[in-house]
């Protein structure tokens, strides 16, 4: 087995044999990466899952090694002492053998596009909210006070860009540069609408997400891009547990304490499946929700944000059961 240490510029490799004996532990550069696999016995490499790991772990696959990348967090138990790349590079190597360690799957290149695509456009949706609050509080400095809200905002820019605008001609000039920045924003972000909605139209697993309610073509394009696979789960609430929207365990004596929900895994997809499932509560809060559903009897006796992460839980375990089962979701029927 062979643990690479991953970097930009300089690796380290630490190979051991069945009875994990140091066999060599070497740097290496990145030009001569590929070279030094290349004149070596085929087994398994181990990294972790950083900055880089994919692209490595497609290389090493094309010639012939089983990769196994490992999440940081789990290695770092295995470090000895002082913390340098050989020490990571060995530890890497321990963690890989224990046999209750958890591994990352490789991403092809179209997931690390799809995922791309939608980092950015969430880079550009964080730029214009700094540039909006930024605007909003600039603004009321001179008395121009407005509710939050991107609805609210646009109205303030359309007061600061009419030419008769009383502001003073210097923090006039400054507002519509930044005025002229939200803008671009705006422009890259329907861009990449466009490209999400276009993809998620193509894909069928994107299609069959789209059928469950509070999932539409932002969300379903980050679960395939960011998720693993479905096999990779043995039932929907480990998927909603990998996912963070679990209770977080205090258990202790036999004595079962369940907590708030653990915020463990992947942040981003836990943050749109809340926002889709807090989209669904407010319908059914203005509409209703359909007679005898579990939604109903939830709203019925919870707070409207315990519904909220209680629903994200559930369409959790759903994404997990469309994906696994390669159908379309169906709506459970409501009792009479």
């Amino acid at each position: 087995m062979i643990g690479l240490d991953l970097a930009k510029q300089v690796f380290h490799v630490h190979g051991s044999d069945v009875t994990g004996a140091t066999v060599f532990s070497r740097r290496i550069t990145r030009q001569k990466l590929l070279e030094f696999f290349a004149s070596q016995p085929r087994c398994v490499v181990a990294m972790e899952a950083c900055g880089g790991a994919h692209h490595w772990g497609r290389e090493l696959i094309k010639l012939g090694y089983e990769v196994r990348l490992i999440a940081p967090a789990y290695v770092k138990p295995f470090v000895k002492r002082q913390k340098n790349d050989a020490a990571d590079a060995e530890a890497i190597c321990e963690a890989a053998q224990r046999p209750t360690m958890r591994f990352v799957p490789v991403k092809s290149e179209q997931q690390q596009a799809s995922a791309a695509v939608f980092r950015a456009r969430d880079l550009f949706v964080r730029q214009r909210t700094q540039f909006i609050n930024a605007l909003r509080g600039l603004a009321a400095e001179h008395g121009w006070v407005v509710p939050k809200g991107l609805f609210h905002a646009r109205l303030l820019m359309a007061k600061i860009e009419d030419s008769s605008c009383p502001l003073p001609q210097g923090a006039r000039q400054a507002f519509l540069a930044m005025i002229a920045s939200i803008r671009a924003l705006d422009e890259q972000i329907v861009t990449l609408d466009r490209e999400i909605t276009t993809r998620a139209r193509e894909v069928a697993d994107a299609r069959r997400l789209m059928t469950i309610p509070g999932i539409g073509p932002i969300t379903a394009t980050a679960i395939l891009a960011l998720a693993p696979p479905a096999e990779n789960f043995r039932k929907g609430r480990d998927f909603a547990a990998w996912l963070g929207l679990t209770p977080r365990q205090r258990s202790t004596g036999g004595k079962q304490k369940l907590g708030q929900i653990s915020k463990m895994g992947e942040r981003t997809l836990r943050r749109l499946l809340i926002i889709g499932s807090s989209a669904v509560v407010l319908q059914a809060a203005r509409r209703g929700a359909p007679r005898g559903s579990w939604l109903e009897q939830m709203m019925a006796r919870k707070p409207r944000m315990l519904v909220t992460v209680a629903l994200a839980n559930k369409t959790a375990r759903i994404v997990w059961a469309v994906l696994a089962s390669h159908e379309n979701y169906k709506a459970p029927v409501a009792a009479a």
